[in-house]
C-alpha cells in the first residue's frame, strides 16, 4: 500500500502565494507519511487576464514556483505530481506543462497538455486557450514509487484517445489534475474520471482548483482519487482547498485486472 496526498487549491494571480500554499503541503504531506502528493492544474498561476498574467509567465529554467516546488520536494523526501504550471516556451507561445518531481527534488518527466480549451458555454463563458498555448505533441509516462504513471492536463479528459495510448502503456495510476469550470463539473466530473479508471483499470488522481478565484472565475473541486474498478476513494467536495489522503494499492490493479482484462482483450478497430 502507498499513501497519496491530494492538494485541492483555490490558486491566484500571486505566485509567490501560490509557491507558498505548495511548499508548506508538500510537506505537511510528507510529515502525514504519503510518498507522493499531487497538485491541480496551473498550481503556480491562474489568471485569465492573459496580459497581466504574462509578467509572471517564464521559461521553466527561471520559474520560481517550479524552483520552490522542487527544493520543497528534496527537503521533504517526497516525490510530486506538479499539475501543471504556465511556462514560456521558446517560440514566444506558453505551454501548460505538467512536471513529475522525485524525492531528490529532479524533474522525472514533464507532459504538456494536448488538447486546448476552446469553447463557448451555455453560462456565456466563452475560454480560447490555443490563443496564447501551443498544444503539446508527446504522451507522459514516467516510473515512480507508485508504478507507472500516465499524464494527462484537464481538458485532456474528453479525449478517449490519449487515455487508449496510455493505456497499451500499462499505466498503474494516471494524474488528471484540473481547473474544470463549474458548469462542466457538475455535469461531466465524477462520470468521466470513473470512466477513465475503469478503462485503464487504473487509479485515477485527479487534483482539481475549486472555488471563487481572484481573477473572478469558478472553479469546481471535487479532486477525486478512483479505484481501478472505479469506485471514488476521495472525493475532497467543491467549497474548499486543502489537503487529503488515499491509499495506492498494487494489489487491485492486479486483482482487477485479473477479473476483467480489458487491457489484454483490446484489439485494433478497423477503420
Amino acid at each position: 500500500m502507498h499513501k497519496i496526498a491530494v492538494l485541492q487549491m483555490t490558486s491566484g494571480i500571486d505566485p509567490a502565494a501560490n509557491a507558498q500554499s505548495l511548499t508548506g503541503s508538500i510537506g505537511a504531506a510528507s510529515m502525514a507519511g504519503a510518498t507522493m502528493v499531487f497538485t491541480p492544474e496551473m498550481s503556480g498561476l491562474l489568471d485569465r487576464e492573459r496580459s497581466r498574467a504574462a509578467h509572471s509567465i517564464v521559461p521553466e529554467d527561471r520559474d520560481p514556483v517550479l524552483d520552490a516546488v522542487r527544493d520543497a520536494a528534496a527537503r521533504a523526501g517526497i516525490w510530486v505530481a506538479l499539475g501543471s504550471l504556465a511556462i514560456a516556451r521558446e517560440d514566444g507561445r506558453w505551454a501548460n506543462r505538467s512536471f513529475v518531481i522525485d524525492s531528490s527534488g529532479a524533474i522525472a518527466a514533464r507532459y504538456d497538455k494536448i488538447h486546448m480549451f476552446d469553447v463557448d458555454l451555455a453560462t456565456g463563458e466563452s475560454w480560447r486557450e490555443s490563443a496564447a498555448y501551443a498544444p503539446g505533441e508527446a504522451l507522459g509516462v514516467v516510473e515512480t514509487p507508485l508504478g507507472r504513471l500516465g499524464l494527462a492536463v484537464c481538458y485532456d479528459l474528453r479525449f478517449p484517445a490519449l487515455f487508449e495510448a496510455l493505456g497499451r502503456h500499462v499505466c498503474d495510476i494516471i494524474a488528471i489534475p484540473a481547473a474544470f469550470t463549474a458548469p462542466t463539473g457538475a455535469a461531466h466530473w465524477h462520470v468521466m474520471q470513473r470512466a477513465r479508471a475503469i478503462e485503464a483499470s487504473a487509479y485515477v488522481v485527479a487534483a482539481a482548483q475549486v472555488g471563487t478565484h481572484a481573477d473572478g472565475r469558478t472553479t469546481y473541486g471535487h479532486s477525486l482519487v478512483v479505484d481501478p474498478w472505479g469506485e471514488v476513494l476521495l472525493d475532497m467536495g467543491g467549497k474548499a482547498a486543502g489537503l487529503a489522503f488515499a491509499e495506492i494499492d498494487p494489489a487491485r490493479i492486479a486483482e482487477v485486472r485479473a477479473q476483467l482484462p480489458s487491457l489484454a482483450n483490446k484489439r485494433a478497430i478497423p477503420i
